[in-house]
């Protein structure tokens, strides 16, 4: 057992270990000295164990506050968190009162339906009444009937077509296919469906091949990985063009999740765990891009931290513009180190240390989660009156800052009067927001800097979903892959577009995408489809 001091309430950070890796590093440890990575590897899983031990003999230890301090809580509203101080209600006024509802979609909430009129059999507007027989019917906006309808995701037509053969010549005369059909046995939409399917919602090529053949239209893994990997070179120019106009965003938030590459950790332990100081890691970077009024998603997924993958994007930043806001958490990997951007700091990130040992602290985290909840509603309100970035800096500045000032006088008042022990949990959450504080008020600051880095953390759940579900990816290239599905996905969703549509579009407008990939992107390429619908064809 590690006799490493356990600080109360201070619990390890999460890391995915397997017990394979840890049997690995044991073995390799009775043949030599072990290498740096896997000593910070067996470190964690000893910590990990000394954490547990403590806490399973303290009295207030309960299965919940472990589930929260390993995995993360699954709510950290302060409400949730330490509970509504007394007279919250009277404080706020008159509470609104839930509306009505039964948890059901009007018809409005189905855009993709297929829309069928129907004419009424005998009457017309304008004609008589057939009721009172005095009176002329006008038209009123149409009675709705919303009628749903199980498929297969990916359904067939079976074409049969007649044959027939002269008995003299022996010439066989074979029936014409319905026009339309074409010459591709899967069209456009496979590929668009199972990309969404695998890295949309992160459903497993075997899982897609078991449910297609359940009914009756079988489509082996083998072949869905064909399907999108051909159709992953032809949707790369769009790719290559968000890659390009993320670069010119005024704010990039920027993070890591851990990944498998089985080609590179195949790799790895050819050459020996950590041999030579070589990375061993295998990430996924999530980048989300704020370019005036749309975002971008993009996801890379390999050996290279978020520093260094934000880097290579900011490789094609136009030298005219100023740098950018980077919105990312505290680890140093997640800053580019040869480009200069605004760092500011996740104040979720600063405040979810507090979520921790609220059990502990309950009044301190109470004074610090309030307080921030309004800085939030301060932050909401500008978005919901869609203030412009200099607005919104300057509502901040009148109606945050004081909360702020004040925040930092008892942050600063609790370690320096010794109201709280520095080792301690609570103390450890002080330190820490002290720290960064200068990079965690940067809203305070400069226009257009977020307050945390949840947008960043909503795109990664993509590959966080795919990985506990797919488990890894075989190859590089099988990642680069996955990267771009991801990408035009999450780029379509955000912009609030239909990412299969997207997807069938630029696999039908190839030529068009390759020569003109900035008309091509999520939130204009309906209007370019517009545009060249009305463009009269060339005479001659």
């Amino acid at each position: 057992m590690s006799k490493r001091k356990h600080r109360h309430g201070a619990s390890p950070g999460h890391r995915d270990l397997s017990l394979p890796e840890l049997i690995g590093i044991v073995d390799r440890a009775k043949t030599g000295p072990i290498s740096e990575a896997d000593h910070g590897t067996l470190m964690t899983a000893v910590d990990t164990l000394a954490f547990l031990t403590q806490e399973l003999s303290s009295k207030g230890t309960t299965i919940e506050r472990l589930r929260r301090m390993l995995f993360g809580a699954s709510t950290e509203k302060t409400s949730q968190v330490v509970g509504e101080t007394p007279g919250d209600a009277e404080a706020g006024g008159p509470q609104k009162a839930k509306p009505p509802g039964h948890g059901r979609n009007g018809a409005a909430a189905y855009p993709g339906a297929e829309k069928v009129k129907v004419p009424h059999g005998t009457l017309h507007g304008g004609g008589g009444c057939p009721g009172c027989q005095k009176g002329k019917i006008y038209p009123l906006g149409p009675a709705v009937l919303l009628r749903v309808r199980g498929m297969a995701p990916l359904g067939a037509t079976l074409y049969e077509l007649d044959r027939l053969r002269c008995n003299l010549c022996g010439e066989v005369y074979t029936a014409e296919a319905p026009a339309g059909v074409g010459d591709k046995k899967y069209d456009e939409t496979v590929p668009a469906m199972i990309g969404e399917f695998k890295y949309g919602v992160g459903l497993p090529f075997n899982r897609i091949e078991k449910l297609q053949k359940g009914f009756g239209i079988p489509l082996p893994a083998a072949t869905q990985w064909e399907l999108v990997d051909r159709a992953a070179g032809l949707i790369e120019p769009a790719h290559a063009e968000l890659v390009k106009q993320a670069a010119q965003g005024e704010v990039l938030h920027n993070d890591d999740t851990t990944a498998k590459i089985l080609e590179l950790m195949a790799v790895a332990k050819a050459e020996g765990a950590g041999a030579a100081g070589k990375r061993t890691g295998v990430f996924t970077t999530g980048i989300v891009a704020q370019c005036q009024d749309h975002r971008i998603a993009l996801f890379f997924t390999g050996r290279q931290h978020a520093g260094e993958n934000l880097a290579d994007v900011l490789a094609q930043r136009a030298a005219t513009l100023a740098a950018p806001i980077q919105m990312c958490d505290a680890l140093s990997r997640n800053v580019p180190k040869d480009l200069k951007t605004i760092v500011a700091h996740c104040m979720a990130h600063s405040r979810r240390l507090f979520v921790d040992v609220a059990d502990e602290f309950p009044e301190e985290c109470r004074h610090l989660l309030e307080t921030l909840r309004e800085v939030y509603k301060h932050d909401a309100l500008a978005r919901d009156e869609k203030l412009s970035p200099e607005e919104r800096l300057r509502l901040h500045q009148a109606e945050s800052g004081p909360l702020m000032e004040g925040l930092e006088k008892w942050l600063r008042d609790q370690i320096e009067e010794k109201k709280v022990e520095p080792n301690s949990g609570l103390g450890e959450a002080i330190g820490y927001m002290r720290k960064h504080w200068a990079k965690l008020t940067q809203f305070l600051n400069v226009p257009g800097a977020p307050l945390d880095n949840n947008t960043c953390e909503r795109a990664l759940k993509k590959a966080i979903l795919h990985r506990k579900n797919a488990l890894f990816y075989k190859t590089e290239h099988g990642a680069h892959v996955g990267d771009v599905f991801m990408g035009l996905i999450h780029t379509a969703e955000i912009n609030g577009q239909n990412p299969f549509d997207y997807l069938v579009v630029l696999q039908r407008r190839t030529e068009d995408v390759k020569a003109n990939p900035a008309d091509w992107m999520p939130w204009n390429y309906q209007e370019t489809l517009r545009r060249l619908s009305e463009t009269p064809a060339p005479v001659g």
